[in-house]
């Protein structure tokens, strides 16, 4: 058995490798959440996308059924009430919550109650000090490349990933453009204790999304990926389709913001993630679909970057 690779993330999380699972709503269920978790990374259950908290529940009950490691649940805040589905998680018996966008203040305070860890998606600095002022065990902080809602600039992981770090004592996890043990040996050298990827674990044979959309993934090249929703003041980055350009084209010339809010629902992504339908749709991607070229198990992926990471590390001491 490959070794451990130990940091504090994964000293507070209970898991082998720092590589953790991102939410993706509608795409991460307990098959995706236990595979990860079962190769020795941290998998989670999307709250996003289920029908109340019973569902919750009853996706964590599935969850446990297919693994005994630690796994997390993923709450947006914001897009509707998380209490009732937060409560249950914890009724459940989870003990590591994700928490993206809005305030999570009072959400951290109710985990520490019970003892849970908790960790804050939040891109760049700014925001990782409010996270750990409120409360948070550790953050995520989503680069620029990043697939799905980012943050309002255009800082890249490289750059924010240090300045982070050297803004909390908390630990941080490296987000966006990351997809292969070189990227996860990177953000290791950058200061991170760890890494969050979303994209390449669309693209594993357990997450719950189409085919299709797993396979236009590991197709796509950097540079077919664009951002969506900047005059809504929350950008997201996507696949190129005629869908999201129709969006982006609306947004160029002024369209009302309930137009833009009309063309960008859930159920208009739900057309490509859980129909295929591509063309029209718009299906959230980073610049890292580049380094993806082939649909697998979530277990062979995390195996395959702790490799890499261990190969990357030898060569960079041979040089020294």
């Amino acid at each position: 058995m490959r070794a451990s690779l130990e940091t504090r993330v994964t000293r507070l999380l209970g898991i082998r490798y720092p590589i953790v699972q991102g939410g993706l709503a509608r795409v991460a269920t307990a098959e995706l959440a236990a595979a990860v978790s079962e190769a020795g990374g941290l998998g989670q259950i999307a709250s996003a996308g289920l029908a109340g908290p019973e569902a919750l529940r009853a996706e964590i009950r599935r969850c446990r059924a297919l693994t005994e490691k630690p796994f997390a649940v993923n709450f947006p805040i914001g897009r509707q009430d998380i209490w009732p589905g937060l409560e249950a998680t914890l009724e459940e018996g989870v003990r590591i919550i994700a928490l993206t966008a809005g305030n999570p203040a009072p959400y951290i305070k109710r985990c520490q109650e019970v003892g849970a860890k908790t960790l804050v998606l939040t891109a760049g600095p700014e925001l990782a000090r409010k996270a750990e002022a409120a409360g948070a065990d550790m953050v995520a902080t989503v680069g620029y490349e990043g697939g799905g809602h980012l943050g309002r600039s255009d800082e890249t992981t490289m750059v924010m990933v240090p300045r982070t770090v050297a803004a909390v004592r908390i630990p941080v996890l490296a987000s966006g453009g990351i997809a292969t043990g070189a990227g996860l040996l990177a953000a290791l050298a950058l200061g991170a204790e760890g890494v969050e990827m979303g994209t390449r674990f669309v693209a594993a044979a357990e997450a719950k999304a189409h085919p299709a959309y797993k396979q236009a993934l590991a197709a796509a090249q950097p540079g077919e990926t664009m951002i969506i929703k900047k005059t809504l003041g929350m950008p997201g980055r996507v696949l190129i389709s005629p869908y999201a350009e129709r969006i982006v084209a609306a947004e160029a010339a002024g369209a009302p913001k309930e137009e833009i809010v009309a063309m960008i629902a859930g159920t208009a992504n739900a057309r490509g993630t859980d129909e295929g339908d591509l063309a029209g749709s718009y299906v959230w991607a980073g610049q890292c679909v580049g380094l993806i070229d082939r649909v697998e198990p979530a277990g062979a992926i995390v195996e395959c970057m702790v490799a890499e990471a261990e190969a990357g590390l030898a060569r960079l001491r041979a040089m020294f």
